[in-house]
């Protein structure tokens, strides 16, 4: 049985191994290589690294947890179920050798064994989240101030919010209490990260679709206590605030914050990483990684690829594709979903359209 798992997963995978560059391939740039790591998860969303280095991802389709053991090849041929039977798992994460994992309701947290792979021992940390509606991932990841941070999407396309924490970027301590909302308007963020250096919260922002089919810029930005984003009354648009014509009057663009990057519409960034490995050239360390989901059916195409911003002095100095390829005219292979940057400082992307983990990796010859 075990032999038949592996060539159901080799043949799978296969087809989704790539070099360099060639074309209809993904293509990352000279050096570097993309290879296919894992498949056939049911639909590979959040990722992280357990406290032994073993990639776990959500695959909320399933309600599953699951982790991906390197085999001898070093990919991830075996898939261990962590965890199941959740209502729509989205982010997880470790915390002083705990596993937090979000539903799209709640948070709770499981006793890890990483020799092992079994979480057990569950624990209702947030017990009441605004659940579904029409953003319902919610993405976490712990602060250098030890603080819980959620990602909470709005219910709607461009409405008044009955709860104050949709559309927000939410903290609780590590025991889920002192809830505090962090930033506000921001229509759905999902991807969650600190800078190394600064230690500034980052997210990523999809915003609001128009009948039309146009939209305005999603965005990635740092995020500072008390900030505003404009959502649903005001979208930001060549650097600055615009009032949207189909939201009901209210109140001006005034007194917000405008993120840091913009984006074409409909690019729909979603997982984010600060690269923190020396596996990459040095250039690299320091980096932002951004994966772009991409537009939906029917619109101009955009996003499907991860993209590399560069800083100076903690602020945007640079935006380049870093790998490309998931999408070629009509021909989409997949779309990126999340990042991880392993202990050996291998890049892991996510892809729950074609239903792999890819692995990135370096060699100068």
């Amino acid at each position: 049985m075990i032999r038949w798992l592996r060539l159901a997963w080799l043949l799978t995978c296969l087809s989704g191994t790539v070099a360099a560059a060639g074309a209809g391939d993904l293509t990352v740039p000279a050096g570097f290589r993309i290879e296919c790591y894992a498949a056939g998860l049911g639909g590979a969303r959040a990722l992280t690294l357990d406290p032994a280095g073993v990639p776990l991802v959500s695959v909320p389709a399933r309600g599953k947890v699951v982790a991906l053991p390197p085999d001898r090849a070093g990919r991830g041929a075996d898939v261990v179920t962590v965890l199941r039977d959740l209502d729509r798992p989205h982010g997880i994460a470790f915390r002083r050798g705990h596993l937090y994992v979000a539903e799209t309701g709640r948070i709770l947290r499981y006793r890890y064994d990483p020799t092992r792979l079994v979480a057990s021992d569950p624990v209702v940390v947030v017990a009441n989240l605004p659940p579904g509606g029409h953003h319902w991932t919610r993405s976490i990841a712990f602060g250098p101030d030890d603080r819980l941070y959620v990602a909470i999407g709005s219910s709607c396309e461009a409405c008044p919010e009955t709860d104050p924490r949709r559309a927000t970027i939410v903290r609780y301590d590590a025991e889920g209490a002192g809830e505090e909302i962090v930033a506000t308007g921001l229509r759905n963020p999902v991807g969650l990260a600190f800078q190394p250096t600064t230690g500034a919260l980052w997210t990523t922002v999809n915003e609001r679709d128009w009948r039309s089919g146009e939209a305005p810029p999603d965005y990635v930005t740092d995020i500072r206590a008390g900030a505003a984003f404009g959502w649903p009354r005001c979208f930001a648009a060549g650097r600055r605030w615009l009032l949207d014509p189909a939201v009901p009057a209210g109140a001006p663009c005034a007194g917000l914050t405008l993120p840091s990057l913009e984006l074409p519409p409909h690019s729909a960034p979603l997982g984010l990483a600060f690269y923190t490995g020396r596996h990459f050239p040095a250039e690299y360390a320091g980096n932002l990684f951004v994966a772009l989901h991409g537009s939906r059916a029917g619109l101009a195409p955009a996003g499907y690829r991860v993209l590399r911003v560069r800083f100076r002095d903690g602020q945007v100095a640079g935006v380049e594709d870093f790998a490309t390829g998931w999408r070629t005219g009509e021909q989409m292979i997949g779309r990126p979903v999340d990042l991880a940057v392993g202990p050996d400082g291998s890049l892991y992307v996510s892809d729950d359209h074609g239903d792999r983990v890819y692995r990135v990796t370096y060699s100068a010859r």
